[in-house]
Formats: C-alpha cells, structure tokens, sequence
C-alpha cells in the first residue's frame, strides 16, 4: 500500500550521495536557514519559541540568529564547514547557536547533557570541533584542553564557568551582518553520534538534504502547520528533538514549547496552560501521565496529535489514552539518527487496525527486508530491515570502516528484523544488535561491557536488558568478579556503578548486578550466551517482586 490517497505532494527521483537515486520532494528549500529566513518573514510575529519565562517570536528569535552568527564568525572565525558542539540540556541557546551554525554554513554537534566527560572527549575531538558551547552547570565535566588540540574556545551559557568565555556579548548587534554562503543542500548540518556495537559512538553525518526532507514528511504526513504547538519533553540534543519537533515546527512557522527536563505533572501542567496540539515522546512518558493523580482535572482538549516511537507503546496504554482523550490521535513512528527520524509513520485513524506495526514507509522512503545475503524476502516473511531515501545519512564522520560494513548501494543495514505486511506496514519483530532500550533511550550492551572490563574487580562482563512495565527495559550487568589479590575483598555493586556513572550516560549505567561465579555461560562458538542471561534476570526480578 502507497501512503493514504490524499497525499499529493509531487515527488520526483534524483541523484544524490555520488549515485544514490532517491526520490524527492520536488518542490523544497535548499537548506535549514533559507527555510528559517522564509518562516520568519512571513510569520515574524507568531511565537516561535516558549521555555519557562521566555516567549520569543520568530522576527526576535531571527535576529538572535543573526547576532549569534555574526559574532561567532567575528570573534571565532567559524564559517563553512567548521564543528560546533553544543553541550546542553533543553535551553533557548541551543536553538540559537544551531540556526546560526546554518546560517554559516558551519556543522553543530549536539552532545546530550547526560554525557560524561571520556564520551565528550572522544566526541568533540573526533568530531574535530573548533568551538564548544557548553551549559555553565555542566563545564565541569568538560575535558581538559590537552586533549581536544583542535578546540580553539569554550563558550558558557545560562550562567558562568571558570575558563570559558560569556555567551551575552554574542547576542550584541554584530558589527557586520553575516553575508550568507552558498549551501550546497547535500553539505552536512549536523553531526549527531549515535552509540556503537563496538562501543565507540558514530557520528552520523545529517545533511541540509537529509533534514529538509524529514521536516517536510512531518509536515506532509502529520498535517502539520503554522497553528502547531509542540511539546518538547524530549532531549533536544537527540534528532527526535532536534529534528522532528524544533526543526519540523519552525519548517511549518509553528511553536516549540520546551520543558528542561520531563516530569509527568510538570508536562500536564504546561499542555494545559500552553494549549498545546502536538507532541512525540516515548511510551514511558504516556504512561507516567495518564498515573499522575488528578490526570482529569487538566484541560488537555487542545491536544490532537500524540506522536511516539523508540519503543512500542503497550495496548493498555493505547486504549487508556483513546478513553480519556477522545480528541487524540495516535501516530507511531519508527526510524533512527541514520534516517534523520521517521522512516515510516502511522497514518490517521489507523492505529487501531495496525497496532503491531509502525506504520507505512513514509513518502520518499524505499523499505526493504532482506535475507543474511541481501537478497530481498518476499512481502511477509521476516529479514533484516534496510532502508534507502532522502533522508538516510551519507554515511559517518571519518568513519570509513563503517561506512562499508552499514551500507550498501545507498540503503543503511539498521539492524532490525522486521516484516512489511500485505498493506505496506512494517512490524519490528527483534533486534539484531544487542540493543537496550531503556524508556526510548537506546542502550547498546558492547559500550556499557567495555566500561565495565575496566573496573579491576571486573574478570568478566555482560550486559542485557530485562523487561520493565513502564521503562521498557532496564540495563541488568552479569559480573565475574575479579578478587582483589591482597586481601579477597569481595566485589561492591555500588563501587562499579559509581565508577560506571562516572564514564556513561546515567540511563547506560547498569541498575541491577548479579555476580556469577566461574564464568558466564558461553555456547560451542564460545559466544556468550545472552538468551539465558536475559531468562535469568527476569527469574531474579521476579523473585525480589
């Protein structure tokens, strides 16, 4: 099946990516600040951005842009082509400093606040960043200058921090206006890294291409336009909120209201007061709202679109929202940093029929399910997942290793078995990597296992997830302890969570640790077994409960 009837966008293939044939849309900006520049011409006095106190319109948050731009190539000589990474929580300078990375023709890099200091290290210097601008409450984190040579400044924002420079005197009139470049639409925007199943993250490279077209899919295939408001509980640092929600609202001239951090009541609270018609969170976050006492009492009337992914979104959930919230309807979404967000969407009025699955391919998307050779499988048999189109990556930064082992002639390997139905839907039936995903966060077993052989009471390793009724799964460490030889002291769960915390993301680090004597349980080959490992983690949640 094609997207619904309706859809009527002209389309058109072209070449892209040195011979990738992908169609497009035909009709389409050429990149992120030509598209801005347009919206905030036409839409100058609508609210663009809401956090907190802060209410900006798009003609004030335009010349934040402008200013921010015209300074960092004043003060920083940044221009095309250059890193800017960006370490932060969901804030107002974030937004900024990406439109003005566009506006230069520079690269962002987004780097999640709940990074620690060797994923920031590996990161912004692989990433060969020439500016970091870092939330003032999280620069003791950032790594020392030793070790990042291409680092040429560090800039604060919400607030001070001892050896970096202040964010407000980018925000003064910039002695000269910024003459925009040239863009090539296939130039690369932003680096988003993506956790590895080696454990070293890759940096998927996000072109003006990539992201025009997912913000016009959102557009198209969500009905989405300038009366829009978006709540962003989401990390904006991750192309969900990056992507689909900022980039996707400001694309259609509609409002991103931003919560720094999701608490259930909290995002009822604002939906309320801020009338808000649209949202993408992660099941967990449904959940969590519809527990909150006194869910009823807020008018959450004006909330017509719920959009959701990351995870699969349980039946009770589903039929629970549909009874409180008649007025809400229901698109799931499925798709990675790879694919720039969506790769299928859930059409209207459908979920109930396709409950099972993520939707249909989204217009300019070619989905296909392949056999271990590549060979595609007929329509309802079971395969990896490979997905082509404008919107997939061209490949990862400085990366070449992967670039040939993930694609192949233009399609990304995602790494997921699934099976397109007789109608064209897609149902994710299992991973092949070992992949956590812990409340829409994904959590890959090798990079927390690489962490945890370091600690020196650690022999042996190995990381599962188990089932968790509102996370989806929590990370679960299987450790052979490694005694320490001058006294036999025994091995401290806490110990290595702390040491764990101190080196990975909070939501990486392992909740729960069952020590095994001897060695894990290994099969012919010599692999461990995680089978087991995951059965006898649900045994052992099961018995405590």
């Amino acid at each position: 099946m094609a997207w619904p009837d309706d859809f009527d966008t002209p389309l058109r293939r072209e070449a892209h990516f040195d011979g990738r044939m992908v169609r497009c849309f035909t009709e389409r900006p050429n990149d992120i600040d030509a598209r801005f520049r347009a919206v905030a011409a036409q839409h100058g006095a609508r609210e663009a951005l809401v956090l907190d106190e802060t209410r900006l319109s798009y003609r004030e948050l335009d010349r934040a842009v402008a200013a921010v731009a015209g300074n960092l190539a004043a003060r920083y000589g940044i221009g095309v082509g250059d890193r800017v990474a960006l370490y932060s929580g969901n804030c107002v300078e974030f937004v900024t400093i990406v439109l003005a990375c566009a506006r230069l023709g520079a690269i962002s890099v987004p780097l999640g606040h709940r990074l620690q200091t060797p994923e920031l290290e590996y990161m912004i210097g692989h990433s060969g960043a020439k500016l970091l601008a870092v939330e003032a409450a999280l620069a003791d984190r950032v790594p020392a200058r030793a070790a990042l040579p291409d680092l040429a400044a560090v800039v604060a924002f919400e607030g001070d921090a001892p050896g970096c420079d202040a964010f407000a005197p980018l925000l003064a009139p910039a002695t000269a206006p910024v003459s925009a470049p040239d863009i090539d639409e296939e130039s690369v925007a932003a680096i988003l890294y993506t956790s590895g199943t080696t454990g070293r993250s890759k940096g998927a490279t996000l072109t003006h291409f990539n992201i025009i077209h997912t913000v016009l899919h959102y557009q198209h295939c969500m009905g989405m336009n300038e009366t829009d408001r978006t709540l962003m509980a989401v990390p904006i640092t991750h192309v969900t909120g990056m992507v689909a929600q900022l980039l996707s609202l400001l694309n259609v001239g509609g409002c991103v209201v931003m919560m720094r951090e999701f608490k259930a009541r909290a995002a009822l609270e604002v939906t309320a007061r801020e009338r808000i018609t649209h949202s993408i969170m992660v099941p967990a976050m449904y959940n969590l709202m519809l527990r909150e006492p006194g869910f009823e009492s807020f008018d959450l009337s004006a909330m017509k679109m719920g959009g959701f992914g990351g995870a699969p979104m349980p039946e009770a959930t589903i039929a629970e929202l549909q009874r409180r919230l008649p007025n809400l309807t229901l698109r799931n979404a499925y798709g990675a940093t790879e694919t720039t967000s969506p790769t299928t969407i859930m059409p209207p009025g459908r979920i109930s029929d396709h409950r099972h699955t993520v939707g249909l391919p989204v217009p300019c998307a070619d989905v296909l399910v392949v056999d271990e050779t590549g060979r595609e499988v007929p329509t309802g048999e079971t395969g990896e997942i490979w997905i082509a189109g404008p919107m997939v990556v061209p490949g990862y930064w400085d990366n070449p290793e992967a670039n040939a082992s993930e694609f192949t002639g233009g399609y990304w390997h995602s790494g997921d078995i699934g099976r397109l139905d007789a109608d064209g839907y897609l149902e994710i039936r299992d991973r092949i990597k070992d992949m956590i995903n812990r409340a829409g966060y994904k959590v890959f077993s090798a990079e927390v296992e690489n962490v945890l052989a370091q600690h020196p009471a650690v022999a042996e390793c190995a990381v599962v997830g188990r089932p968790d009724p509102v996370l989806g799964e929590r990370v679960h460490a299987f450790v052979v302890p490694a005694f320490d030889a001058r006294g036999g002291e025994a091995f401290s769960a806490e110990a290595v969570k702390r040491y764990c915390a101190e080196r990975l993301a909070d939501y990486k680090v392992p909740e729960a640790y069952t020590t095994v004597d001897g060695a894990l349980p290994r099969n012919a080959n010599g692999k461990i077994m995680k089978p087991e490992l995951r059965r006898r983690a649900i045994a052992e949640t099961a018995a405590r409960d």
